[in-house]
């Protein structure tokens, strides 16, 4: 049996379990107040304070660091890397404490077990961040040369059903093509060749559907003359494409159950919008069955809005001539990562150098 200790920092929380293998033996959300992070500068900064949250609760659960054989953080925003379990090392942790690809909590996932794997004399572990990158070169021509399309997407949990499935069916994820399709706050649709995520929407900067928050792809042209408009600042155009676009600027919610809700009371707004979404992600996923040229062994359906049955069923009526569909709802991260450090401490893969 192998003891591991995991943290998944959020931008008011820090999510940490320990796990016994793949059984839970506990998992806690610590909550942080917004007076608490704001007394930070920079994000790097709350690296001592959440620490310290994560140790005390630790020792008030009785849990006895000793009996820990690694400790697994969520990795951050830094270069793009293939996918795997990455041991934490100084490089990682300098371009977390130099970022130049943005600052996020999940940054400090690495600093975080860095040091308390380093205090136990055992060793720290990232696994699959958003920045895995195993795009093939035809997938990041663009269109304009000074534009080059980028891997960020939900990488940790597209990666974690994907192997779940190819578990469930007794194959390796390396012998299957997989379409897998996250529904969350933001949609990434990702085309899984033999183990490799070689073609997928950038589902943070406006690229495939649009979702509760994010705008998705736009007209480009009609984009460049809002721009130019003198209506928004850069910053908030950014914001528009990201946190504040798709669902929630049309119907002022990125509550889908709420609008759900509304659609069951005869919204026809909320109707059009919600299948819009749907519709979109249905696109997606033609696309990617073109990239895999129509070898699709099975597209899965996962993230927290394919519980819902209404946007699953519009999706899957319409792409399962391509392919049978699996839904699996939700996204335990906390146990992808503990299944991402146990394949590197059970042998079953070997650890991927930063």
């Amino acid at each position: 049996m192998k003891r591991v200790l995991v943290i998944n920092p959020g931008s008011t929380s820090t999510k940490i379990g320990v796990y016994d293998d793949e059984q839970p033996v506990l998992i806690e959300t610590l909550r942080h107040s917004a007076e608490e992070i704001a007394q930070f500068a920079k994000v790097a900064d709350q690296f001592h304070f959440r620490k310290d949250v994560i140790l005390k609760v630790l020792e008030k659960n009785n849990m006895d660091l000793k009996t820990l054989h690694g400790v697994v953080g969520r990795g951050g925003l830094f270069k793009f890397i293939p996918s795997g379990t990455y041991a934490v090392n100084d490089e990682m942790v300098k371009d977390v404490l130099n970022p130049t690809k943005g600052e996020h909590a999940s940054n400090l996932g690495c600093l975080i077990a860095r040091e308390i794997g380093d205090e136990l004399g055992i060793p720290s572990f990232i696994v699959d961040p958003v920045v895995v990158d195993e795009l093939d070169p035809l997938a990041r021509i663009s269109g304009m040369p000074e534009i080059e399309r980028v891997s960020i997407f939900h990488a940790l949990n597209q990666k974690a059903v994907a192997r779940r499935y190819a578990h469930a069916i007794g194959k390796a994820y390396q012998d299957l093509n997989l379409i897998v399709v996250h529904l969350g706050g933001g949609v990434s649709v990702g085309a899984h060749e033999q183990g490799r995520v070689i073609d997928v929407n950038n589902a943070l900067n406006g690229e495939g559907p649009y979702s509760p928050e994010r705008a998705g792809g736009l007209p480009v042209a009609d984009l460049v003359k809002l721009c130019y408009s003198g209506q928004y600042t850069q910053e908030e155009l950014l914001r528009r494409i990201t946190g504040q676009g798709g669902v929630v600027a049309y119907l002022g919610t990125n509550n889908m159950m709420e609008v759900e809700e509304r659609m069951a009371a005869g919204d026809e707004k909320a109707k059009l919008v919600f299948e819009g979404m749907a519709y979109q992600t249905v696109k997606e996923i033609g696309a990617c069955a073109c990239v895999l040229k129509g070898k699709v062994d099975q597209i899965i359906l996962t993230g927290g809005i394919a519980y819902s049955k209404p946007m699953t069923d519009y999706i899957t009526q319409r792409v399962s001539f391509i392919a049978p569909v699996t839904v699996y709802p939700g996204e335990d991260e906390l146990l992808a990562l503990a299944q991402g450090g146990l394949r590197v401490l059970n042998g079953e893969e070997e650890v991927a150098v930063y």
